[in-house]
């Protein structure tokens, strides 16, 4: 019959192995999560990009098609601005 000591030094093994196993599986599972965020983040990027590209080429098009209205609303913009500035 094995002494108390061994057994006990046999069980303090099993639990030390189940405990790193445990920690692999944590460590993929925040591997896992990590990569969807990143492939989620890349995402949003990418359609924010697209989006902020379409705005600019519909301000393009404005501006080429309305070049004095276009002048006209920048001169309004600056006035306004320019009066708030000011007002410190």
């Amino acid at each position: 019959m094995s002494s108390a000591s061994e057994r006990l030094g046999a069980q303090a093994k099993t639990v030390s192995n189940d405990i790193k196993e445990m920690g692999d599986i944590v460590r993929e599972a925040a591997q896992e999560k990590v990569g969807e965020a990143r492939e989620n983040a890349t995402e949003c990027y990418e359609q924010g990009r697209d989006k902020i590209y379409g705005i600019g080429g519909t301000v393009t098009r404005y501006v080429r098609d309305q070049p004095v209205r276009s002048l006209l609303i920048a001169v309004g913009i600056g006035l306004v601005l320019g009066r708030f500035s000011t007002r410190r």
